[in-house]
Order: structure tokens, then sequence, then C-alpha cells
């Protein structure tokens, strides 16, 4: 009994080792990431998420950021090919969708690949709404579906309505409910450690464009 004991309490003492690691090398990216300046920072702070993804083999989360990494990459520099870099994030999101069937995660990997589509529709608003633009729309309203409570999404989607012209459906009137619905969601969430908690203060500087 005595050996069985010892052999559990070791068992228990490595696991908790792998996650300290594991835990550890995520908040380290998470500090780079937040210090990230450039396009060439960004892409830095993907792979290292993604060699952590490639070393855990059963953690979704490192391959989630190893995509939000290159989308916020592909908001921030106008001359970076939206097309390749949106091929890499679908396949981070693809390995990240593999390692979960959490649907709330799933909401999660679908805001990315909004952001993503919506990033290759905005090389051509008018040429490629019908093909990207429906895709985003599509992403969106499966992560809402998913997990209504996500806050992200409906930034999200309130940022979409804040950026289409009134005659089209969109404008500030419309896009404000959406953006409220997000920030009271914020002010209630209380992701898990190490889980998405990005947005809330650009819902509020696009909130307050709306008053």
């Amino acid at each position: 009994m005595k050996k069985i004991i010892a052999v559990i309490a070791i068992l228990a003492t490595i696991s908790v080792n792998a996650q300290s690691k594991y835990e550890a090398a995520m908040k380290k990216n998470f500090i780079q990431m937040d210090s990230a300046k450039t396009t060439a920072d960004h892409q830095a702070v993907s792979a290292g998420f993604e060699r952590i993804g490639d070393a855990e083999k059963t953690q979704w989360l490192p391959y989630y950021y190893a995509g939000l990494a290159l989308t916020t990459a592909g908001w921030m520099d106008s001359k970076l090919d939206k097309d390749q870099n949106a091929e890499k994030i679908k396949s981070l999101c693809d390995k990240a969708e593999a390692l979960t069937t959490d649907n709330a995660d799933k909401a999660e990997i679908l805001t990315l690949r909004n952001m993503t589509a919506t990033q290759q529709m905005l090389v051509d608003p008018q040429g490629r709404f019908m093909s990207y633009g429906m895709e985003a729309g599509k992403y969106l309203q499966q992560a809402l579906k998913l997990n209504p409570e996500n806050p992200r999404a409906y930034y999200l989607q309130g940022a979409s309505l804040f950026g289409t012209p009134e005659q089209f459906g969109g404008g500030k009137a419309k896009a404000k409910p959406v953006f409220e619905k997000a920030a009271d969601l914020y002010k209630s969430e209380q992701p898990k450690p190490l889980y998405p908690h990005w947005g809330q203060a650009r819902n509020q500087e696009m909130l307050d464009q709306c008053n």
C-alpha cells in the first residue's frame, strides 16, 4: 500500500511540475506579446507559442495565441500579405480545434477565424465581400451560438456593424447596443488562468465613439 501511495505522489509531483513549466512558458510569451511592436515581433511571439503547443501536444491555448499574435500583425501592418498570413492562422486554428471539445473554447477560436477572414476581405471589400465577408459573418454567428456569453464575439460584431455603412444595415446606432452588450459581458467575465480576456479597452473606445 505504501508503495502505491508513493507512486501516486511521484506521478502527482511530475504532473504539477509539468503544468508549472507550461504555465511559466506561456506567461513568458505573454510578456513578449504585450511588448511586441513590429510585425517581426508578433511573428516571433507566434512562433514561440507554436513551439509550446508542439511540445505540450495536448494544449489548445498555445496555438490559439500563436494565431492571435499573427492576427494582431494583420491589423497593424497594411503591407503584410493578408492571404499568406491567413493561411498560417487557419492552420493554427485547426491545430487548436483538434485539441478541445469545449464549446466555449471553440467559440474563442472562431473569433480568430472571423478576424482572419475580415482582414482578407478588407484587401478588396467590394471584390471580396461575397467570399471572405460572408465567411467572417458565418464564423461570428457560430461563435455566438456556441457561447452567447463571449464578450469578444459581441465586440467583433459591434466593430463589423460600426464599419458597415448605414445603407447596408450598419452604422453607429446599430453598433452601440452590441458594444454595450459586450461591455456588460466583459465586466462579469471571470476567465480561467491563461484564457483569453482581450478586447475590453478597445470595445469601450468604440462604444464611446457611438455616443
